[in-house]
């Protein structure tokens, strides 16, 4: 008889995904942040002839940097660990598409006597880590739940419309998964991927990026060093 399966004794010490080729990780925590967008700002111009002037190359790399650094700022100011960007097989990066890895605490929930308690509902999870952004009804998020690696998985689905003030001209398509962290209770992993498709977030790419997302998540594991 196989032994039966018990809740780890301590946290994971990592994690990680069967991350294609063609994505890039940016660690948003340390200055290396700054380093890999440099990285990626050059290889994406490395293989660009050496015949093409200079004053019209210099425009798009400043562009392109920018869009980068917008990006990093953007993932550092909703406490992002790490940062996954899409490279084309030529070098260039593609911003149609991103995802980030962030951490999440689970607020507790007062109780008619004034007591704290849990929160056991994958729905109701769902609305409380993500109420924060202002779309806390459940109405209003396609919500699922299962496991990932092991650990109970909340996955939410929703089109984001644009906002122009933001820096976001175009509409996205968001798709959340938040992970119970083993050995951790009230800790959650969230996986956060968001693509614009090809500029309309309901169309036939964008289906087949949230397919490739979800797929990716099938390959999360934990890990302990």
């Amino acid at each position: 008889m196989a032994d039966p399966v018990t809740e780890p004794a301590s946290p994971p010490t990592g994690y990680g995904f069967l991350l294609p080729e063609d994505w890039v990780q940016i660690p948003l925590r340390q200055a290396d942040a700054e380093v890999a967008v440099r990285s990626l700002v050059a290889s994406a111009f490395a293989r660009v002839p050496a015949d093409v002037p200079r004053d019209k190359l210099t425009p798009l790399r400043l562009e392109l940097e920018r869009r980068l650094r917008a990006a990093v700022a953007e993932a550092r100011r909703a406490d992002a660990l790490e940062m996954y960007l899409p490279v084309k097989l030529t070098g260039a990066v593609n911003l149609g598409a991103s995802f980030t890895v962030s951490n999440a605490r689970l607020p507790t929930r007062s109780g008619p006597d004034g007591a704290s308690s849990e929160v056991s509902d994958p729905a109701e999870i769902a609305v409380q880590l993500l109420s924060a952004d202002g779309t806390g009804s459940a109405s209003e998020m396609d919500l699922s739940s299962g496991e990932v690696d092991g650990a109970l998985a909340v996955r939410r689905e929703r089109v984001v419309p644009a906002a122009p003030e933001r820096g976001a001209e175009l509409g996205s398509r968001r798709v959340e998964y938040l992970v119970a962290i083993p050995g951790d209770p009230g800790q959650w992993l969230v996986a956060a991927f968001s693509t614009i498709g090809a500029g309309n977030p309901r169309d036939d790419l964008a289906d087949a990026m949230v397919e490739w997302f979800d797929a990716l998540m099938t390959t999360f594991r934990w890990s302990w060093t």
